[in-house]
Order: C-alpha cells, then sequence, then structure tokens
C-alpha cells in the first residue's frame, strides 16, 4: 500500500470531537495490515500518512479532554446540586418532624391542663353543691323549728278558744297566757282588734 503526498492530504479527515479514538484505531490497523517490505519482515507504511493522522489524533485530544473535563465538572455540578437539594429535602423533613413533634407535645400539654382545670372545676363543684346543701339544710332546719313552733302557737291558741267557748267565767279573767316556749299571748276576746 502506498500513498503519495496528494493522497495524503485528501485523505486527512476533518477533525471532530470524539474522532481521537478513531484516528488511533485507524493508525493501528493500518500498521497491523500493512504489508512486509519485500524480502524483509518489516511492514510498509507511509510515514507521512501515518504521522498526519497521530498530529490529527494529538489536535482532537486537547478538545475532548477539555469535553471530558467539562463533562466530569458538569457531573460534579450535579452531583453537587443533587446533594444540596437532598440536604434541603432532609432537613426541611427534619423541620417538619420537629414542628409535629412540637405541636404533639403542645396538644398533651394542653390536653394535660385541660384535664386539670376539669378535674379542678368537678372538685369545686361538688364543694359547692356539698356547701348549698349544708345551708339548705340548716335554712331548713331552721324553718322547720319556727313551723313547729308556729304549729305548737296556733295549736295552744285554738286550745285556749275551745277553753274560752267552753267556759265562758274564764274568758274575762283570762286577759294573757303564755305557751311552753315562754312566748306571751294574748286572748282574742280581750284584745281590741275589731
Amino acid at each position: 500500500m502506498s500513498y503519495d503526498d496528494d493522497q495524503v492530504i485528501d485523505d486527512q479527515m476533518t477533525v471532530e470531537l470524539g474522532d481521537t479514538e478513531s484516528i488511533l484505531e485507524k493508525v493501528a490497523d493500518m500498521i497491523a495490515t500493512a504489508p512486509n517490505v519485500p524480502l524483509s519482515s518489516t511492514p510498509r507504511i507511509d510515514r507521512e500518512y501515518v504521522v498526519g493522522l497521530l498530529q490529527d489524533a494529538l489536535a482532537c485530544l486537547p478538545d475532548e479532554i477539555r469535553q471530558a473535563r467539562w463533562m466530569l465538572k458538569e457531573r460534579q455540578d450535579f452531583m453537587a446540586k443533587t446533594q444540596r437539594e437532598a440536604d434541603e429535602i432532609v432537613e426541611a423533613a427534619r423541620v417538619q418532624a420537629e414542628r409535629m413533634v412540637q405541636r404533639t407535645e403542645v396538644v398533651r400539654a394542653a390536653e394535660a391542663k385541660a384535664r386539670q382545670v376539669l378535674e379542678s372545676a368537678n372538685a369545686d363543684s361538688k364543694r359547692m353543691k356539698n356547701e348549698m346543701e349544708d345551708y339548705l339544710d340548716q335554712r331548713l332546719a331552721s324553718f322547720e323549728i319556727i313551723l313547729d313552733r308556729l304549729t305548737n302557737t296556733i295549736a295552744q291558741g285554738r286550745r285556749r278558744m275551745q277553753l274560752i267557748g267552753t267556759q265562758p267565767e274564764a274568758a274575762e279573767t283570762a286577759v294573757e297566757s303564755t305557751d311552753s316556749t315562754g312566748a306571751t299571748f294574748f286572748d282574742v276576746d280581750e284584745t281590741d282588734l275589731y
């Protein structure tokens, strides 16, 4: 396989990003399949063509390395951004959990306070009920005593009236009498009520 200078210029390809590998594969294939020089085991290769291909590969290499570095940086930036977002989500979840725990604690404290207030109110209610019952019992006992006295007084008055009605001479002499409690009662006939 022989290449002349015109053919080397024509065969040189336009270099694009990512072509370094294909150029190096082409050079390796060319060396591997090159025919040997007659009566020798040395392969016959067009030096200028191979050198041109290697220079093209070298020319592509910095761009590809730059592109690879850029892609690595982009990947690192993406990973950092993703990590930041993950950290923000975890922090937000932690804050939310703290809020929920605080709310739960507030609710528990409020429930405990409500129970305490309710128990206190029930105790006060029972105490007030007992006090009211005692007060009413005292008042009713007082009224009962007064009513007993009045009933006794009325009964004595009626008895006296019956006695007076059956003994007219006693009515003139009895101006006043006393009951068992020491209260003084006047005879209705002897008083000037009419």
